[in-house]
């Protein structure tokens, strides 16, 4: 049976900074809510610091977080945490495939534009390698596999193939002066 941590996270409401800031580091871990103040994630190495660094930000707020360890009471209920975490894994997956499609969308618009200019370029570089940093940590955090974990990484392979694309484009235009 799969194991999990749940987090049971109590920070005072004032100043509510404190709050904000467990409740960022839980989401940019990948916890799954389980309700109000009670967050979960599988038990495996790569959750080990983001479930530390939850707990120091709780403290600097004068809260607290209780870590149990837990499994499902049969494989139903095993089964029922790897469903709900996975689909918050692929709504993020989703989240990216979009990202993705704006990013294939500016460099068509650049390339109908003419628009090749280092100032571009560079921020086309930003943009895949903002790209490439959150493919690195959705796929860290997709533990039991998501549905559109692999067409993210043909995705992203793809807007890494626009950019050389387009820099080779950028290139010819600058050097053609």
């Amino acid at each position: 049976m799969e194991r999990w941590l749940v987090l049971v996270v109590r920070v005072p409401a004032e100043p509510s900074r404190h709050r904000v800031a467990v409740w960022r580091e839980l989401r940019r871990i990948g916890a799954l809510s389980l309700g109000r103040g009670t967050w979960a994630v599988p038990d495996v190495p790569g959750f080990a610091s983001g479930v530390s660094r939850v707990d120091e930000l709780a403290q600097r707020g004068e809260g607290e977080v209780v870590v149990l360890d837990a499994v499902g009471r049969d494989d139903q209920d095993t089964a029922r945490l790897a469903a709900l975490f996975t689909a918050d894994r692929e709504d993020e997956f989703r989240e990216f495939l979009a990202d993705c499609g704006k990013y294939d969308i500016k460099i068509d618009k650049h390339v109908r534009n003419s628009k090749f200019t280092m100032a571009e370029l560079e921020e086309e570089e930003q943009s895949l390698d903002r790209l490439r940093r959150w493919h690195r940590d959705l796929k860290a955090r997709d533990v039991f596999g998501a549905p559109s974990a692999a067409e993210a990484e043909q995705q992203l392979n793809h807007c890494a193939e626009r950019l050389a694309d387009y820099t080779e484009q950028v290139f010819r235009a600058l050097h053609q002066m």
